[in-house]
């Protein structure tokens, strides 16, 4: 908004001129949405304390007892101050004419008002029930495809129906019209790994943080003509300004971690969790990175399959992998603390979001 209305003054007043530098905006998006948080984030808890007495509903046969212990009572829905920061610091510093932004808000607001149905769902009905799975993916699905058939229409030749592969600077596998799936379950698939991740005191933000961090700087370069061709990467116009995006996330994030800290003020809920890992996917989807991103959310990856295999494993055999799925209860059950599981998660996500980095150089 202001890039649209001030960048054009930059010939008159030579300050105005910054608001036509990405990182000058990226900056000022983290910044803004930093302080929102800072700002909004005691009202906002107090108010979702005043309407959750009894805090967030907990499936208890899924909850070590030091986690039902420590959490009862904690609020949930805390996504929605991601939401609100994400969303007014993007439309404050992005070229709001820009297709891939709003393909990427789209899916990350439709998820988060999902997110938001659930939990309210949950914390009204008193039981872990929420929005059913059927409709949950229903909703996703839809969201999904309308997002990768926008971004099919936005891309140029050959790059709207095709999936980049990392490592390789000229393979591009063309998908037609299976590419609308594709980019969908990539959306839907980030979106429940987050979700599933969301189970420690701030366990997935700081992960969510990383892998915005990582797709900032994928999203600039693969917008810029010159460094993607510097670095054999396919060039993207436009995609630039989602770096904004991915910045005005990582400024949500922090000030959402701020509250989330152990001992945590409030839970997002999947009114964020569902809405950060829809923007991560889309991300990657718009970027032209969607194997990148499977590289970089490896931390979401494993959380995921660790579901798969206990289910997958109980159901066949009877027997169960993990003492608990997702894989961070494993690890709670085995009797490490939540610091150290929470701090070594972080850790393990640095070093893929590493390794994900390094894909951009080793071509």
């Amino acid at each position: 908004m202001l890039f649209v209305a001030l960048a054009p003054l930059a010939e008159e007043f030579i300050l105005f001129n910054l608001f036509r530098y990405l990182t000058f905006r990226s900056g000022a998006a983290c910044m803004t949405a930093l302080f929102l948080s800072f700002a909004l984030g005691g009202p906002v808890i107090r108010r979702l304390r005043q309407i959750q007495a009894e805090g967030q509903p907990m499936r208890e046969q899924y909850m070590t007892e030091a986690h039902l212990l420590g959490k009862r009572g904690t609020p949930t829905m805390g996504g929605v101050l991601i939401l609100i920061a994400l969303l007014v610091s993007t439309l404050l510093w992005v070229d709001v004419r820009n297709g891939y932004v709003w393909a990427v808000l789209v899916v990350t607001v439709g998820y988060g008002l999902l997110g938001f149905a659930d939990d309210f769902l949950k914390v009204t009905k008193r039981n872990t029930k929420g929005v059913p799975a059927w409709a949950k993916l229903a909703v996703q699905g839809g969201l999904g495809a309308l997002a990768a058939v926008w971004i099919m229409w936005i891309a140029r030749p050959p790059l709207e129906a095709a999936l980049a592969v990392p490592f390789f600077k000229d393979v591009l596998i063309q998908l037609g019209w299976f590419f609308v799936p594709f980019g969908a379950v990539v959306m839907i698939g980030t979106s429940n790994a987050v979700n599933l991740t969301d189970g420690l005191d701030g366990l997935a933000i700081v992960p969510v943080m990383i892998a915005a961090a990582v797709f900032a700087l994928i999203a600039y370069l693969t917008g810029n003509a010159v460094f993607a061709n510097y670095l054999q990467l396919h060039f993207v116009p436009g995609a630039g300004e989602l770096a904004v995006v991915c910045a005005a996330l990582i400024g949500a994030g922090m000030g959402f971690l701020w509250f989330n800290a152990p001992p945590a003020m409030v839970f997002m809920g999947d009114t964020g969790s569902l809405a950060l890992g829809g923007a991560l996917g889309s991300i990657a989807v718009a970027t032209k990175h969607e194997i990148v991103l499977m590289i970089v959310g490896g931390l979401f990856v494993l959380e995921t399959a660790s579901v798969i295999v206990q289910v997958v494993s109980y159901k066949l055999t009877g027997k169960r992998v993990f003492r608990m799925a997702p894989l961070h209860h494993h690890f709670e059950k085995k009797g490490w603390a939540e610091s150290t599981i929470v701090i070594r998660f972080w850790i393990i996500a640095m070093i893929l979001a590493l390794v994900g980095l390094s894909t951009l150089k080793l071509r």
